[in-house]
């Protein structure tokens, strides 16, 4: 588990604290994340963690290779993942007005302990991103069907919709059939 130890940084003489590692994720993010990601692998964070009162905060870089399902066909996708995040973390609960004016997040240490393992497993799923195609669905622009439905494009949906009759005005032509005649 990747843990930094809050005290540490704070008394450190040095003004960064640099992490470079490979992260293995835990079984129960696998189970927390079993409908996110089928799989995930090589992770890798690199980032910095300096003291500034009341914080301690964390600049990070992380990369994953994830296999995640396609937001269509929900088959395997591979999926190269690098993103960056910041986090500050505090011995103190933070006060909503602290929340509301750091635009980064607040996190409360437990027992001295930054849990980056967490931080990290938690923006992996955060990254993924909402749609995800396989190079198929992607290149020949395939969509999900069925028994009597299937799945159609925006454009598809509103071209549909210029081309449909109002249902309101298809029952007043019932009521004056001699007018189509003299057209």
């Amino acid at each position: 588990m990747l843990s930094l130890n809050f005290s540490r940084i704070k008394n450190s003489g040095m003004p960064l604290t640099h992490i470079d590692q490979e992260v293995e994720v835990r079984p129960e993010f696998l189970e927390r994340a079993k409908n996110l990601l089928f799989e995930v692998k090589n992770i890798h964070v690199t980032g910095d963690l300096f003291y500034d009162e009341p914080y301690v905060t964390g600049n990070f870089q992380v990369s994953a290779d994830l296999v995640v399902p396609s937001s269509r066909s929900l088959k395997p996708v591979p999926y190269h993942e690098e993103f960056t995040f910041t986090e500050n973390y505090s011995r103190d609960t933070p006060s909503k007005d602290e929340l509301e004016e750091n635009p980064d997040p607040i996190v409360k240490v437990e027992n001295d302990t930054i849990d980056l393992q967490t931080a990290v497993e938690d923006n992996i799923l955060l990254n993924i991103p909402a749609t995800i195609l396989t190079e198929k669905e992607s290149k020949d622009n395939i969509y999900p069907e069925g028994n009597g439905w299937e799945v159609i494009s925006q454009a598809a949906f509103d071209e549909g919709k210029k081309n449909q009759i109002n249902p309101a005005f298809e029952k007043l032509k019932d009521l004056f059939p001699d007018q189509d005649k003299d057209k």
